[in-house]
């Protein structure tokens, strides 16, 4: 009787109440995860970053996806009678009082709601752990305002979301992946009495918790409970639900609760990580930890799959080798080549040396190297690119010049340059500059799409940037086609090897210096895919080049990209023509050769072989020549030269006839390209194209130096 008359008594002591409620709807929305979400183009979570270091909360969890065991185990720890109070327990309230009053000690009578209303009003927050009396009466009456309001489930949801579990875990999410690894609706009758005997003092001792849980539960063994309890409260660490894309999410993510689309597909970006990780197990022992993979699409340029580095296995597992910059090795030939073809000094029947070499340069000789230091004397151009030469490409440096090399290469985004070409020299061809995956796999998606470079994104909704013409259709097409070739790159690698796919496939390799670096990069019709192998600190592998490192990875990869899609050879370019090629006095069979139109011929030979026909003596394709700015313009005359039986031929010098029948003829070299063309009864037989450069230039060191 005396409990009802205090009942009665408090509840006529609440006449007013300053609580403004805000509706449920309100504070749902008003809910911040401390994740950020990186979701992949299909809007699944890929990633979640912590980005709120002050507490760590998970997305809102509603009542109907938190397992029925947690609901029973919170009302039976800490309101009762929940479901049929007003907001207010005025028995329990009462019996509180009346225990304070009679110095029976102290006992709380708050109940769910109550607690929420404090969650909501930091105005009813306790000051130095207690409350005022006036601060009791306006939680009690902002309890009953609420209670009248909201439903009794949404009070119990916002309870479970806002309530701190322990430490920095607030809401239930939170508590329970870090607690036991699981979400909320998997957990079991004994873990929901464990977070339930949190909630009083969520810091409290695991031997406290646990004397709590036994309390609770009388079907649970208190020694199970105790060795649970012990677990889960070593180290309170939420175990991640999806950590696939780290370095992306680091990049676009950037506000507590954000959810960025990004233009990743979360199954491919998994294959990729899964992948890499295997090859770098398969390496192990030969001094390999770190990897990267990068997959574009080729028409909107969206990124498919990143991955930085292998996780765990990484020597620096925050280390981004997408953006990170290595040395190129092989991999920038296809352009400098590409820059020779569409500058019409080469095409892809030209022969050129792979003989030693010596170019002096200021700090002394430059003695190039090939990858397995043997020599395969004269090849064509396709055979050179296709089976990664060195010397080749260096002596085709020499023609097409640094400066435009390098020019094209900043055309092709590779921004990471140093401030001009005279820094690399004649090493540009081999690769000796710093570039990222990022930047290599963009520039050859140029190539994939004829020529045309265009910038990357990483999120769906990313504006582009209007595509710019970096090389010419035609050019582009006669590069991927010398890198699809598995016959010309057979001279070098053999013809089974993981460059190797039953699809149409364009693809180089590259090793670095020492074997620092490995790299695979090509495309296919539809894709562009770039694998980088090595050591984040730049330490030598042990026998791995980027046929057994880099490649393997970039082969898985694109047969999981065509599973069910095909890659078609492109279609040629009206401007490039294909006529078959005789390779006489070298060991190259015949075969249909691509030309841009008016560069084609038919024949081609060693200049002074026997089965040589009338042909051009002097000067070869690829003669650069240097006017000394000391010596009188009229003293630094050159003559052409043509040998054979044939008298009755033309010389024709950029297209303008130049001399007849005459196997010597002076001329007075003038700076630019030049074309000269050899031909009897309107028949070419043979041309060249050399360069005559000014004094002065970074590469006229000699007189005349053939590439």
């Amino acid at each position: 009787m005396m409990l009802r008359y205090a009942a009665g008594f408090l509840a006529l002591c609440l006449t007013h109440c300053a609580f403004a409620s805000p509706s449920f709807q309100e504070v749902k929305a008003g809910w911040r995860s401390s994740e950020a979400y990186l979701l992949d183009r299909h809007g699944k979570v890929l990633h979640q970053l912590r980005l709120d270091p002050k507490v760590r909360r998970l997305e809102w969890s509603s009542l109907k996806d938190i397992s029925p065991a947690l609901r029973k185990a919170v009302l039976h720890a800490e309101d009762r009678h929940f479901e049929d109070h007003d907001g207010v327990d005025w028995m329990a309230l009462g019996e509180a009082a009346l225990r304070n009053l009679t110095g029976k000690g102290r006992r709380g009578a708050s109940t769910i709601t109550m607690q929420v209303a404090a969650m909501l009003d930091s105005g009813l927050a306790p000051k130095n752990g207690k409350r005022s009396l006036s601060q009791k009466w306006d939680q009690i009456s902002a309890a009953r305002k609420l209670d009248s309001i909201w439903h009794k489930d949404e009070i119990l949801e916002t309870y479970l979301n806002l309530a701190t579990f322990r430490g920095e875990l607030q809401g239930i999410a939170s508590a329970s992946h870090a607690l036991f690894g699981k979400s909320s609706s998997g957990l079991t009758e004994a873990e929901s009495v464990l977070l339930a005997s949190l909630l009083p003092s969520p810091n409290a001792s695991s031997a406290q918790v646990a004397r709590r849980a036994c309390i609770l539960s009388a079907e649970m063994s208190c020694a199970a409970l105790q060795q649970m309890a012990r677990i889960a409260l070593e180290g309170s660490e939420i175990r991640m639900a999806e950590s696939w894309a780290p370095h992306v999410a680091h990049k676009l993510l950037h506000a507590p609760g954000e959810r960025i689309r990004s233009t990743l597909d979360g199954k491919l970006q998994r294959f990729a990580t899964e992948t890499l990780q295997r090859q770098m197990r398969d390496l192990a022992g030969r001094n390999v930890s770190d990897g990267a993979v990068l997959v574009m699409d080729n028409t909107s340029g969206e990124v498919l799959a990143y991955v930085g580095n292998v996780g765990a296995q990484s020597s620096a597992r925050f280390v981004d080798g997408v953006s990170a910059f290595r040395q190129a090795g092989s991999t920038l030939k296809p352009f400098l080549y590409g820059v020779a073809i569409e500058q019409k000094l080469l095409t892809a029947a030209s022969l050129v040396d792979d003989i030693p070499v010596m170019l002096p340069t200021s700090n002394g000789l430059y003695v190039p190297q090939d990858y397995d230091t043997e020599f395969k004397g004269i090849v064509s151009v396709r055979t050179a690119l296709a089976g990664s030469l060195n010397i080749p490409a260096v002596r085709t440096l020499t023609l097409v010049g640094g400066d435009l090399f390098y020019e094209r290469l900043k055309r092709l985004g590779y921004q990471s340059l140093d401030e001009s070409s005279e820094f690399y020299g004649f090493s540009l061809a081999l690769g000796s500059a710093d570039v990222s995956l990022w930047d290599q796999v963009n520039a050859y998606r140029s190539l994939a799409n004829g020529g045309v470079w265009s910038r990357a994104k990483l999120e769906i909704n990313q504006k582009q940037d209007k595509p710019k013409r970096v090389f010419s259709r035609e050019v582009a097409f006669i590069i991927s086609d010398i890198l699809a070739d598995r016959a010309a790159r057979g001279l070098t690698f053999g013809l089974e090897n993981a460059l190797t796919t039953r699809f149409w496939t364009a693809v180089k390799t590259g090793t670095s210096k020492n074997m620092r670096d490995n790299w695979c990069i090509g495309y296919s019709s539809k894709y562009t895919v770039g694998v980088w192998v090595g050591n984040f600190d730049g330490k030598p592998m042990q026998d791995v080049s980027g046929m057994s490192g880099a490649a393997p990875v970039w082969h898985e990869l694109m047969n999981y990209l065509h599973v069910r899609e095909k890659s078609e050879k492109p279609m040629s370019p009206p401007q490039v023509i294909q006529t078959k090629v005789n390779f006489e006095s070298i060991g190259e069979t015949s075969r249909q050769e691509w030309f841009i139109k008016g560069t084609e011929v038919n024949n081609v030979f060693i200049a002074g072989s026997s089965k040589a026909k009338s042909h051009i003596i002097y000067p070869v394709t690829g003669t650069v020549i240097a006017l000394d700015p000391d010596i009188p313009a009229d003293r630094q005359a050159v003559f052409f030269e043509v040998a054979g039986d044939d008298g009755n031929f033309k010389l024709t010098l950029d297209g303008h006839l130049y001399s007849d029948g005459q196997a010597l003829t002076k001329w007075y070299p003038v700076s630019g390209k030049h074309r000269l063309t050899l031909s009897s009864d309107g028949t070419t037989l043979d041309f060249v194209e050399f360069l005559v450069r000014d004094g002065g230039s970074a590469f006229s060191t000699a007189l005349r130096q053939r590439p």
